[in-house]
């Protein structure tokens, strides 16, 4: 649900958020990723938005941290959304395919 039905220019990774979080904690990314078990390219591939969060390492990253994973996998789901749909040829397919769906 967006306020006022306005979207953000640019979605949020939640890696963002939790980079952010760490941060602010002064946990260093290196401690973190081997407290979760985790490479630490994996962790700052999340933190820096190049690697979606999975179920997994939401869940991770809730018992290290204590930041609840739903919303966390929420904000990556409407990130995965907005990057789709902002691609062109991924726009061309589906409109190809509302089409045919149109004729049914």
């Amino acid at each position: 649900m967006i306020a006022n039905n306005i979207e953000s220019a640019y979605p949020t990774h939640p890696g963002s958020l939790l980079k952010d979080e760490i941060e602010y904690r002064g946990i260093t990314q290196h401690k973190l990723a081997q407290q979760m078990g985790i490479p630490y390219s994996a962790l700052n591939e999340i933190l820096n938005g190049h690697r979606p969060l999975t179920e997994k390492t939401a869940l991770l990253f809730e018992a290290a941290l204590g930041v609840d994973a739903e919303p966390l996998l929420r904000l990556q789901m409407d990130y995965n959304l907005r990057q789709i749909r902002k691609d062109s040829s991924f726009k061309e397919k589906l409109a190809q395919l509302r089409k045919i769906a149109a004729v049914l």
